[in-house]
C-alpha cells in the first residue's frame, strides 16, 4: 500500500496526551439523550453535540493539539480549510498571539467566512475546492518558513479529535453503534483509533462527497470528484493517510446518502430537537432515516454532531 507506507493509526497513547495537552481550552461537550421513537426511529439516540465546542466544531481539539505540539515560529501558521478547521485556526491563533494564514476555497459557507473574518487571521479565498486551497496553503508555508496545519493529514490533528471518542466513550460507555460523518477521515479516525474494535463504527458519507468509502473499497486512499450540499464540509477529494489506516482496522461499515436525505435530516434535527447543524453532521442521522445504516430495534445508537457553524435562516 504505497500511498500509507510507513504511516501508522494514532494509538490511544497519543489521544490520552492530547487530551492532557488540551485539557482547560476545550469544552466537554454534552450528550442529548432522546427517547425511543424520536425521527421516526425505533433505536435509542444519544447525540454528541460537539457543536457546542469552542469554535463550533471537533475541530478546535485537533487544531489546538498541532499548534501546541510545535514550536510556532514567527511567520505563524497557515492552514486550508473549507470552512470550520479554518474557524479553529484563526481563533486558536488569537488564543495563543500568534499570526495566522488561511486559505479558504470559494465554496466555504458564508456563515463560515463571516466568523472567519471576525477572527483577526489574515484569509486568501480562491479556488473552487478544499484540495486547491491545500495546495497554496503549502506554497505559502515553504515560502514563508511558517508552520503548516492540515485539516486532517497529521498525527497530532487526529490524536486531538480522538478526545472527542474518549469522552463520548466516558459518557456513554453502553452505545453501540457510533455512527460517524466523514470528510477527510481526522474525526472517525480519531474515534476509531481510541474505540478500536470495543463498539462498531459506522462512517456516513454523500454519495458526492465519498472519498474513505472509495478509499476502503480501492484498499488505498484514492482521488474523488466532490460537490453538492456537503462539499464545504465532507469535501476531501483524498482522504487523509491517517485516518485511512484506522479506517481500515476499526470502521466496520461506510455507507453513503444522498443531498435531498442530509436535507430532510438537516431539517429534521431542527424543527423536533431545535439542533442547528451543518449538512455533515445531519448525514448520520440521514444514514438512519433513509435506511442506509438499519439498527436493531432498541438499539443504543450514538451520532457525533460535529458542526453548528451554519446559517439559521437556512433551516427556516
Amino acid at each position: 500500500m504505497e500511498a500509507t507506507a510507513g504511516v501508522k493509526p494514532v494509538g490511544r497513547e497519543q489521544i490520552v496526551l492530547a487530551a492532557e495537552r488540551i485539557a482547560g481550552r476545550v469544552r466537554r461537550t454534552p450528550v442529548l439523550d432522546l427517547e425511543i421513537g424520536a425521527f421516526g426511529l425505533d433505536c435509542r439516540l444519544s447525540l454528541k453535540l460537539e457543536l457546542h465546542q469552542l469554535s463550533g466544531s471537533f475541530k478546535w481539539r485537533g487544531t489546538l493539539n498541532r499548534m501546541l505540539s510545535a514550536e510556532i515560529p514567527a511567520a505563524g501558521v497557515v492552514a486550508a480549510s473549507g470552512g470550520n478547521f479554518a474557524v479553529a485556526v484563526a481563533l486558536a491563533a488569537g488564543h495563543l498571539g500568534v499570526p495566522a494564514t488561511i486559505f479558504v476555497p470559494e465554496s466555504a459557507s458564508p456563515a463560515k467566512l463571516s466568523r472567519l473574518r471576525a477572527g483577526g487571521a489574515a484569509l486568501v479565498i480562491g479556488g473552487d475546492f478544499y484540495d486547491d486551497a491545500l495546495a497554496a496553503s503549502r506554497r505559502r508555508a515553504e515560502e514563508t518558513g511558517a508552520l503548516f496545519l492540515h485539516a486532517f493529514d497529521q498525527p497530532e490533528v487526529v490524536a486531538g479529535q480522538g478526545t472527542c471518542g474518549r469522552e463520548l466513550a466516558e459518557q456513554r460507555p453502553e452505545l453501540e453503534p457510533v455512527i460517524v460523518g466523514t470528510g477527510g477521515a481526522g474525526l472517525i479516525g480519531g474515534i476509531a483509533s481510541w474505540y478500536r474494535d470495543q463498539v462498531r463504527i459506522v462512517s456516513v458519507e454523500s454519495e458526492r462527497t465519498s472519498s474513505l468509502h472509495a478509499a476502503l473499497a480501492a484498499g488505498e486512499p484514492v482521488d474523488v470528484e466532490v460537490g453538492g450540499l456537503a462539499a464545504d464540509s465532507l469535501g476531501a477529494a483524498r482522504v487523509g493517510r491517517y485516518g485511512f489506516e484506522s479506517a481500515r482496522r476499526w470502521v466496520d461499515e461506510a455507507v453513503l446518502v444522498t443531498d435531498e436525505q442530509i436535507r430532510d435530516a438537516q431539517l429534521e434535527l431542527w424543527r423536533q430537537a431545535r439542533i442547528a447543524c451543518e449538512p455533515a453532521p445531519a448525514a448520520t442521522l440521514a444514514a438512519l432515516r433513509g435506511g442506509s445504516y438499519r439498527p436493531a430495534a432498541g438499539e443504543r445508537v450514538g451520532l457525533v454532531i460535529s458542526g453548528g457553524n451554519v446559517d439559521p435562516a437556512q433551516l427556516a
